[in-house]
């Protein structure tokens, strides 16, 4: 089986985060932050938001935890916090920390859609695909329009061998506005799985045309160039 690979899009930084709204300011040390009442309150809500986002595009991930940590003891029925925060332990290597967040998110908000595909990566990651299509659907009938949904579970049919239902996800989130370099890339590899070689090498030479090598996606980039090696090889064995 692939490896699962999952669809950063927010992308392309954050996948299925939700930080809430905040006013633009000058931004200030962590250190500065003050637990305030009313109007005050939520400013300063917003700004540990804000930074803990900040942090965690960085890499920094112990600071974005300790700052969403920071969060949910002020609110603990914030069930974006947990579900931020469990992206948060799913990316810096702490799986089942992140399942008991996004579980609680859940329990908090049984709504929130990015929840449900959260957890289905999660899932997916440990090869537990039927749970992982199971929220993934879940997500989508609450938010049809959450295009990383329907990428992340293109890729849970591909894994599967469901190469027409992975390619109608695939075409369903280019109409919703997905950027294309990385639709492109991954409907190109299904098919190519699929057998059907010249419209994987279309969608493959229009993923390069759209990335480049020195970007923030050169890893996709140099991806696609081995998928196309992969393909030509034979015909040139």
């Amino acid at each position: 089986m692939n490896t699962h690979t999952f669809i950063n899009v927010n992308r392309q930084e954050d996948q299925n985060i939700e930080w809430l709204p905040m006013p633009r300011k000058k931004q200030r040390p962590n250190h500065l932050f003050k637990l305030l009442s009313g109007k005050n309150q939520k400013y300063s809500d917003q700004r540990l938001r804000a930074s803990a986002q900040r942090k965690a595009k960085q890499g920094d991930y112990t600071n974005a935890i300790a700052l969403l940590t920071q969060l949910i003891c002020l609110h603990p029925n914030c069930a974006v916090d947990y579900n931020n925060r469990g992206l948060i332990y799913f990316q810096s290597g702490q799986p089942e920390k992140a399942l008991a967040d996004y579980n609680k998110a859940l329990q908090l908000n049984p709504q929130l859609d990015s929840a449900y595909n959260n957890r289905a990566n999660y899932y997916a990651s440990i090869s537990k695909l039927s749970e992982a299509l199971t929220d993934y659907e879940q997500a989508l009938d609450l938010n049809p329009g959450n295009f990383r949904t329907w990428i992340n579970q293109a890729i849970t049919f591909r894994e599967l061998g469901l190469y027409d239902l992975a390619l109608e996800n695939f075409d369903m989130a280019l109409i919703l506005g997905c950027p294309q370099e990385h639709i492109y890339a991954e409907r190109g590899r299904t098919y190519h799985l699929r057998g059907d070689w010249n419209c994987a090498l279309f969608d493959y030479q229009n993923a390069l045309q759209q990335l480049s090598p020195s970007s923030s996606a050169s890893s996709l980039y140099c991806k696609v160039e081995t998928w196309i090696n992969q393909l030509l090889k034979p015909l040139s064995a």
